[in-house]
Parts: C-alpha cells; sequence; structure tokens
C-alpha cells in the first residue's frame, strides 16, 4: 500500500497539472481523462484524493479508478464522472456540477451542496446529503444513518434501503425513498408521495430507470417550536493577574527601537506572513482592512501590512478561516488570500485521510506554499496538536472559548506540556485565540508562555479604528518591552511572567509574586 505522503504528492500532481488544462478543454468541449494513459489504456488511480477542486462551467472530467475524499469539491458547473468508488464527501459544496459516480460513495456524499446534481449508482455512506441547502441527489443502493441530517432545502431520491435516524435536524427540502425506511427521528415526517410529486421528480430525472414509482415515501420536516439556546460555559478569566518583570535588565530608554514582528509560518518551504506584531484580528470580511479614498496614508500604511484572519473576501496577506458556514465560498475567496486556516471544530468530523483530502482541494486553490493553520478547542489541544504534526501544517491555533470554560491561565501549561510532547523538533508555531481583544500586555504574557500567534476579536468595527487599535497596540507594546530591558519580542520567557494572586499560581505553574517559585502542587509527581 502507498504511502500517505506519496498519495497526498500524486493528488497535487493531478491538481496541478489539471489546473491550467481545466479552461482550454472546456472551450474546446473536450473530456480530460484522470486513470487512462495518453495512448488510451486504462491505469486506474488508487486513493487520490482532493481532485478536481472547483470545477468551472463547461469543464468536463472523466476519472478510473478508486478516489479518496473531498473529489469533485467546491464545483461551479461542469461534470465530473467516476468509473470507480469514491471517499468521503464526493461533490462537497456543490454549486453547479454534475457528478455520476458509478459504484459506491463514502460518508458524507453531496455535503453542504446548493445547486447541481450528484448521482451514486452503488450506495453510500452514513450522513449523505448532510446539510443541503439545494440540488439533486441521486442514490441507488442502500444508504447509511442520517441521510439528509440537517439539510434545509434540495432533494434526496434513494433506491435502496436506509439506515437509522433519515432526515435528522433536518428544516426543509424532501428525501423520496424507495426502499425500506425505519421510524424518523423527532421533528420528521413519514408521508405517501403525492401524484403530482411524482409527476415532479421524475421530470428531473434523465434516467428512466432512475424513476420513482408512485409507493416510494417521502420525508419532511415537521413545523417544531423555536427554543431559544443558552449558549456554551465561557471563560471567566483574563490575563490581568499575571504581571510581566525582569530584575536582570535595565529599563530601555522611550525612544530605543523595539523589534515586535512575527511570522506566520516559519518554514523554508512556506511563504510567510509578516506580522507587525503577534496578533491577527479576526474579522468577517478582509474588505474592513481597506482604508478609504478620505483616510490618511499612514493609516492605510498601518492596514495594509497587517494579515488578519477572514471568513469572506480576503485580500492578499488574509488567511481565509475555512468552516462549514462559508464553504459556499471557498472557490472564490481562496485564491486571492495568502494563506488559510481550517477550523477543524466547526467543520464535520474527519479522520486522518479526511483531512489530508480536505488539505489537497484547499491548497489546489490558492498560491503555492501558502502558510496553513489547523484550529480546534483548547479543551481537544493534544488533539490539535497531533494534527498538526501529522499533516505538518505551519501553526496549531487553540480556540479559549469553546464551551469547556476553561480559563487563559489554565490553559497555558496545558498547551506547553502538549506542544513539548507533540511539536519539539518540528517548525509548527502554536497560537491561542482569545475571546476578548488582547491588549499590548496580554500580547507579552502570551508570548513570554510560549505562544507564538494570538488572535482575537477587534474592539470595534469601524476600519479608522483597528487601525488606531493595531497602532496603539504596537506602541504599547514596544514600551512594555522596553519598560523590562528587552529590544525584541522574541526575548520574552515564562522567566519574565509571575502569578499575581494564588489562585492564577496555583493552576498556570507560575511563580508566586512575592513567593518567588511555583506553589509546592507543581512539584508533586
Amino acid at each position: 500500500m502507498a504511502d500517505v505522503s506519496e498519495v497526498v504528492a500524486r493528488s497535487m500532481s493531478i491538481n496541478e497539472k489539471l489546473g491550467p488544462r481545466l479552461q482550454a478543454a472546456a472551450d474546446q468541449n473536450a473530456i480530460l481523462r484522470i486513470g487512462w494513459t495518453n495512448a488510451g489504456d486504462p491505469v486506474p488511480k488508487n486513493g487520490e484524493l482532493g481532485l478536481c477542486p472547483a470545477l468551472p462551467d463547461g469543464a468536463r472530467i472523466r476519472a478510473l479508478g478508486v478516489l479518496g475524499s473531498w473529489v469533485a469539491a467546491f464545483g461551479k458547473g461542469g461534470s465530473f464522472t467516476l468509473q470507480g468508488d469514491a471517499g468521503s464527501y464526493l461533490g462537497a459544496a456543490n454549486q453547479g456540477t454534475t457528478i455520476v459516480c458509478e459504484r459506491m460513495a463514502g460518508n458524507f456524499t453531496g455535503y453542504m451542496m446548493n445547486s447541481g446534481t450528484i448521482t451514486v449508482l452503488d450506495g453510500s455512506g452514513s450522513d449523505s446529503g448532510a446539510m443541503m441547502a439545494g440540488g439533486v441527489l441521486i442514490i441507488r443502493g442502500a444508504s447509511g444513518a442520517r441521510i439528509g441530517g440537517g439539510m434545509s432545502d434540495g432533494l434526496i431520491v434513494i433506491h435502496g434501503d436506509v439506515g437509522p435516524d433519515p432526515g435528522a435536524g433536518m428544516t426543509g427540502g424532501r428525501i423520496i425513498i424507495n426502499g425500506r425506511c425505519p421510524t424518523p427521528p423527532p421533528g420528521v415526517v413519514l408521508r405517501p408521495l403525492k401524484k403530482k410529486e411524482v409527476t415532479e421528480i421524475n421530470a428531473l430525472l434523465d434516467d428512466e430507470s432512475l424513476h420513482v414509482p408512485s409507493d416510494a415515501v417521502c420525508l419532511t420536516p415537521q413545523e417544531e417550536m423555536l427554543i431559544e439556546s443558552v449558549g456554551f460555559a465561557v471563560s471567566s478569566g483574563d490575563l490581568s493577574q499575571i504581571g510581566l518583570l525582569n530584575d536582570q535588565e535595565e529599563r530601555l530608554p522611550p525612544y530605543a527601537t523595539v523589534d515586535t514582528v512575527a511570522l506566520v509560518g516559519i518554514k523554508e518551504t512556506v511563504q510567510s506572513l509578516a506580522l507587525p506584531l503577534p496578533l491577527l484580528p479576526m474579522l468577517e470580511h478582509g474588505t474592513t482592512m481597506l482604508a478609504g479614498k478620505n483616510e490618511s496614508d499612514e493609516l492605510g500604511t498601518v492596514l495594509n501590512r497587517h494579515p488578519a484572519l477572514v471568513e469572506e473576501k480576503p485580500r492578499a496577506v488574509d488567511l481565509l478561516m475555512i468552516q462549514a458556514t462559508n464553504l459556499l465560498t471557498v472557490a472564490d475567496d481562496l485564491p486571492k488570500a495568502g494563506g488559510f486556516a481550517m477550523d477543524i471544530g466547526r467543520l464535520p468530523p474527519m479522520n486522518a485521510e479526511q483531512i489530508d483530502g480536505l488539505l489537497v482541494a484547499l491548497r489546489a486553490l490558492i498560491k503555492a506554499d501558502a502558510p496553513v493553520m489547523f484550529i480546534d478547542g483548547i479543551s481537544r489541544i493534544q488533539s490539535l496538536h497531533e494534527k498538526a504534526a501529522y499533516h505538518s501544517v505551519d501553526v496549531a491555533m487553540a480556540r479559549i472559548e469553546d464551551g469547556s470554560g476553561l480559563s487563559e491561565a489554565a490553559s497555558l501549561p496545558m498547551m506547553g506540556r502538549s506542544a513539548k510532547a507533540h511539536l519539539s523538533g518540528q517548525e509548527i508555531q502554536t497560537g491561542l485565540m482569545l475571546g476578548f481583544a488582547a491588549n499590548a500586555h496580554d500580547l507579552a504574557v502570551l508570548v513570554a508562555s510560549g505562544v507564538d500567534i494570538v488572535s482575537c476579536e477587534t474592539p470595534m468595527a469601524e476600519t479608522q479604528d483597528i487601525g488606531y487599535w493595531l497602532q496603539g497596540t504596537q506602541g504599547d507594546l514596544s514600551n512594555e518591552l522596553r519598560r523590562i530591558g528587552l529590544n525584541s519580542i522574541d526575548m520574552l520567557d515564562r522567566k519574565h511572567l509571575r502569578a499575581l494572586d494564588h489562585e492564577t499560581a496555583s493552576v498556570s505553574g507560575l511563580r508566586l509574586a512575592g513567593y518567588g517559585r511555583p506553589l509546592p502542587h507543581w512539584f508533586a509527581r
């Protein structure tokens, strides 16, 4: 069996070669083939993943073999035909591509599709059609659990038996089942098809062998009371009870030059992004960081040189956050970004092969050697660091507000121990995503604790105010460093930190101010 890295390398190579040929083939109405030699001899693929993302309108692809996860995802048009089996997430976030899998497909087939048609001719795994918002998914053969889970619109047609919990959490759309169907979960209604519906659905299906009989059943959502969620537990702490000092060096004069620059991506093979200070502001739109015509040139310079972590419309210096809520815009936004961050906690559950498939698909859409970040909750810090090491990404960012209620002070030793166990000897940076807007003191404390990059929401929404906040924070951070006698942020270390109260010392392992060393229980075995 081929090594994982070999499969990923082969997949990246196929995407790299296909890219320039797609539009030309579409203009010539030609079919591009994967799994055959130039002479037409079959050479079936085996495990390649993330192939053919964001197919453009008019493109036609035919593939042969057994493919892995995230094939033909983010499609905008054209057609993709697979003579063989597909892994999970076939046609995910589809927006117009016609996809045919002539054998079996894996889990999450058609995940979050918005339009287009996906046809699977030999059954599919669990969660097929999950979170669908439109389009048509046709499955001939048995399907696994939770078919159409969470769908809000669209049509699913299954000619075969379905697993437990069909339609779980659906709020719209229809699931037509021509086979055995277990009792649906609460909130889902099973009813017979109306004669008009049979005619309407069969008019959509080109292949008469896939037509729906009159005795098929239909699943639709039941109207329910709206229940307001109470939300997750949030962190009750901050970093104000951690002091910053240095009794070994004299303070620097107020005019001394201080280095506050940090990099996103430190590997030689990565096109690093330079941060004027170790802070990635989180924004919904990257365009928020664009200064208006009436703004000063100085403000424009501050904003233009500072990367941000954005959900949509990135600039060339921004990292695009990839999560379930913006999968449908990834194909348009990612080519404009300077890197991307996979928010593992806000994507559907994926194993290592499925993560590789998504990484291959995303890397095919962005410039070569762009930095990649993984994000997950602080309570899953060890899993996050293990995944970051296994997939060799550039930054592992832990989110404080993950519902666990863990405080910032308690997270510091957790991150340090996990990084030592899983990231030692690797050029992978660590990050912490705060639940509040960071100030200069917060940045200094976290960098001294071993955190490379800090991310947080901005304290204000207006472009001009964000620019002033960034510039002011950089000035304050420089003053903090001068106060403790350091001319570079890279010189900050854990020895410069003191817990200012007993509780903070107890959970963080930092030396208690006045006591001069960690509390005794941190030395216990």
